[in-house]
C-alpha cells in the first residue's frame, strides 16, 4: 500500500521531471533558433577548411572510433538504421549521424540507437560554441560563417567521442567529396544506389555525381556498392583502383539469394561476405529496402572482419533486422483506409516506392498525397507515381523551400490529367480529402482490394504527415 507521503514524492519528482524537460525543450529551441541563423544545409561550397578546423580544434574527435561512411543518392538512411542494427547486436555501442530529420534534429544524433536528449543536444552545442565563435571570429570579412551542416557534422562526431562509441555510422548529407562529414576517414565506406538529385551542386550527368559521392572512398578501406548504373559503377570502381580500396559489389561479393512477402515486411535469404544467411525478417517493405539488407549486411561484415568462411552470428543477423525500423519509409500510420507515408523526395525514390507500392499492396484504389520541395524535379516523381495513382492531391508541407501548390497542380495535370488532380492548400486538409476519396471504394479491406492513400514527395512531407497522425517518436 503506498502512503500519502510516498505519493506525494511521486508527485513532486513527476512535477520536477516535466519542469526539467520543458526547461530543455526551450533552450533546444533556442539552440535551434541559433542554427538556423547560419548557411542552410541545402547550401553546399566546395571546401572542407571551415569544418576540418573546427575538428582540429576539437582535438578530431572523429578519429576516436572506427567510422562507417555512407553515401549515395537513395538509401542512405535505411541503410544506416540496418548497420548500426546488426553492430548493435553483436555488442558494440554505436553512434548514427543521419540527415535529413522528420521532425526533430535530435533523430539526427543518435546513441545506441537512441536520439540525444534535447538536453544532451544542447549540451554538446554548448560545449564546442567558444571554438565556432573563434573560428566565424577569425573568418574573412565576405568570407560565409560556419554552415549548420557542418555545426550539426561536429557536434556528432562530439557526442560520440564523449559517450564514448565503438563504431560510428555516418551518412553524408548532400555529395562526399565537399560534404562536412569527410573529414572523417571511413574504414568501409557504404555507396547505395547514384540517380540523379541535387543538381544545382553536383550536376546533371551520373558520372560527375558518381565522381563527387566516390570521394568518401579512401585509401585502404573497404568500399561496399549496392547495385549501380554501369556509368556510375565505372566511376566507383576506378576510384577504388587508384586508392587501393578493397571492393565488395552488391550482385557480385554480396546480394539478396531470394525474397518473400510477409506479414509486415518480408522474409530474406541474403548472400553476405561470409555466406548465406537465411530465415532473416526484415519489418519493411520493398525490393529495395531488400537490397538496403545485404547492403548492410555486407558493410557489418567488412567492419568485424567477416568474409570467406567467416560468418556474423546468424541469430544475431536475424535479431538485428528484425529490429530494424524505418520512420517514414513506406510506414503505415493508420488503417482503414489504410494510410502510408514514404519520404521519397527525387524521381528515383518515386520509382523504388511505386515499385514497392505496386509489388507489395493491393489497393482497388490508392490517393495520392504529394508535397515537393521547389528544387527538387516533381515532373518527373509524378511520372513516376502515375501508375500506382488513381487520383493525387497536391498540396505543400511545411518547408520554405516547398513548391507553390498552384504549380504543383500544373505539373500534376501534365502527368495525370486534370480529371486526377485535386488540389488543398493545406496537408491536413490534403489528407482529408485523400482519406475521403479513397473510402469511395465502398469499404472494402485492403486485402480485397480497397482503397488507400500513400502520403510523399519530401522528407518534410512526410515528418508533418507522421505529426498528424501522432506519430512524433522515431
Amino acid at each position: 500500500m503506498v502512503s500519502g507521503k510516498q505519493a506525494s514524492s511521486a508527485g513532486t519528482d513527476a512535477q520536477r521531471r516535466r519542469e526539467q524537460e520543458a526547461a530543455a525543450l526551450a533552450e533546444f529551441q533556442t539552440v535551434e533558433a541559433e542554427l538556423n541563423t547560419r548557411w542552410p544545409e541545402s547550401t553546399m561550397e566546395p571546401t572542407l577548411d571551415r569544418i576540418a578546423a573546427l575538428v582540429d580544434l576539437l582535438g578530431d574527435p572523429q578519429r576516436a572510433y572506427p567510422v562507417v561512411h555512407v553515401a549515395g543518392t537513395n538509401g542512405k538512411t535505411s541503410t544506416a538504421r540496418m548497420i548500426d542494427a546488426l553492430l548493435a547486436e553483436v555488442g558494440l555501442r554505436t553512434g548514427r549521424y543521419t540527415s535529413p530529420h522528420l521532425r526533430d534534429a535530435t533523430e539526427r544524433i543518435t546513441l545506441d540507437g537512441a536520439p540525444i536528449s534535447h538536453a544532451g543536444y544542447v549540451e554538446v552545442y554548448r560545449e564546442i560554441e567558444p571554438y565556432i565563435e573563434l573560428l566565424d571570429g577569425r573568418r574573412e570579412p565576405d568570407a560565409p560563417r560556419l554552415s549548420k551542416f557542418e555545426v550539426l557534422t561536429a557536434m556528432a562526431f562530439a557526442a560520440f567521442a564523449d559517450a564514448p562509441v565503438e563504431v560510428a555510422i555516418v551518412e553524408t548529407g548532400l555529395g562526399g567529396s565537399w560534404d562536412a562529414t569527410n573529414v572523417a576517414d571511413g574504414a568501409v565506406t557504404v555507396i547505395t544506389p547514384i540517380g540523379i538529385d541535387h543538381v544545382e551542386y553536383l550536376g546533371p550527368a551520373l558520372a560527375g555525381i558518381a565522381k563527387e559521392k566516390a570521394g568518401i572512398i579512401k585509401p585502404g578501406s573497404i568500399a561496399v556498392m549496392a547495385t549501380q548504373d554501369a556509368e556510375a559503377a565505372a566511376v566507383l570502381l576506378e576510384r577504388c583502383a587508384g586508392l587501393g580500396a578493397t571492393v565488395a559489389r552488391q550482385g557480385m561479393e554480396f546480394g539478396v539469394l531470394r525474397r518473400d512477402k510477409a506479414v509486415g515486411g518480408q522474409l530474406l535469404k541474403l548472400q553476405g561476405l561470409g555466406g548465406a544467411y537465411d530465415e532473416v525478417f526484415l519489418p519493411v517493405h520493398g525490393a529495395h529496402q531488400a537490397g538496403n539488407a545485404a547492403v548492410a549486411l555486407a558493410a557489418a561484415e567488412a567492419l568485424l572482419g567477416a568474409g570467406g568462411d567467416r560468418q556474423l552470428d546468424i541469430d544475431a543477423v536475424r535479431a538485428g533486422f528484425a529490429s530494424v525500423t524505418a520512420p517514414g519509409r513506406l510506414e503505415r500510420v493508420r488503417t482503414a483506409p489504410a494510410v502510408l507515408v514514404d519520404a521519397a523526395h527525387n524521381p528515383h525514390g518515386a520509382r523504388a516506392l511505386a515499385a514497392a507500392v505496386s509489388d507489395e499492396f493491393g489497393f482497388r484504389k490508392l490517393v495520392g498525397v504529394l508535397a515537393v520541395l521547389r528544387d527538387k524535379d516533381a515532373l518527373a516523381m509524378l511520372q513516376m507515381l502515375e501508375p500506382v495513382l488513381d487520383e493525387v492531391v497536391v498540396t505543400r508541407n511545411s518547408s520554405p523551400r516547398a513548391l507553390d501548390v498552384d504549380e504543383l497542380a500544373g505539373l500534376a495535370v501534365q502527368a495525370f490529367g486534370a480529371d486526377r488532380v485535386v488540389v488543398e492548400p493545406r496537408l491536413d486538409d490534403a489528407v482529408e480529402e485523400a482519406v475521403r476519396l479513397a473510402e469511395e471504394t465502398d469499404g472494402e479491406s485492403e486485402a480485397l482490394g480497397g482503397g488507400g492513400v500513400l502520403i510523399t514527395g519530401s522528407v518534410v512531407t512526410a515528418g508533418d504527415a507522421r505529426l498528424l497522425f501522432g506519430k512524433d517518436t522515431v
